[in-house]
């Protein structure tokens, strides 16, 4: 049977990833630690960055209008491109690949490749951070949280998240030169 060459690719990644997958996944056996994760992703599901939007032009006025519908346009434009990516690579999720991970939570998409909740917190937080400076120490540690949870639940690979973490910091620099 004839496979492509990122399936081949993903197959190799995911040997290498697995050992770091099965040992981040272990603090699930920890209550107060997956809570933690479990939190922390269900807010990075949007919930986090829909309040963040919302809350800006609130809180900055008519200065704000401008960084929040960046932040909307961008993460729009997000959605398309991990969807778009997620279907055409079809990387499975390290519970479904990988003995010994389990799932700490269910996954909104069936695939894992790159990352859609690390994309956005950190397009977001480069966003958000760019505009309000202030803002920065309180979204980079919850963007990290976001990005950490993924690997801990077991819904994503380490190169999951380190590509959704460029593509989102990619998209924050395109939509910053060009707003």
């Amino acid at each position: 049977m004839a496979t492509s060459p990122s399936a081949r690719l993903f197959e190799r990644a995911d040997l290498i990833e697995a050992a770091v997958c099965r040992r981040l996944n272990r603090g699930l056996s920890r209550p107060a630690l997956r809570e933690l994760f479990v939190v922390a992703s269900r807010l990075g599901d949007g919930i986090a960055w829909y309040v963040l939007v919302l809350l800006i032009p609130v809180y900055a006025g008519r200065r704000g209008l401008r960084p929040a519908l960046l932040m909307a346009v961008t993460g729009l434009v997000g959605v398309v491109c991990y969807r778009l990516l997620k279907q055409r690579l079809v990387r499975e999720r390290p519970y479904v690949g990988c003995d010994g991970i389990r799932a700490g939570t269910p996954p909104l998409d069936r695939y894992s490749f790159p990352s859609g909740h690390t994309l956005h917190a950190v397009s977001f937080t480069v966003l958000a951070s760019a505009y309000f400076p202030a803002l920065a120490w309180v979204l980079v540690p919850f963007a990290a949280l976001v990005a950490a949870s993924r690997v801990v639940l077991g819904l994503h690979y380490p190169s999951d998240v380190l590509a959704g973490g460029a593509l989102g910091a990619a998209l924050a620099a395109g939509a910053l030169a060009l707003g």
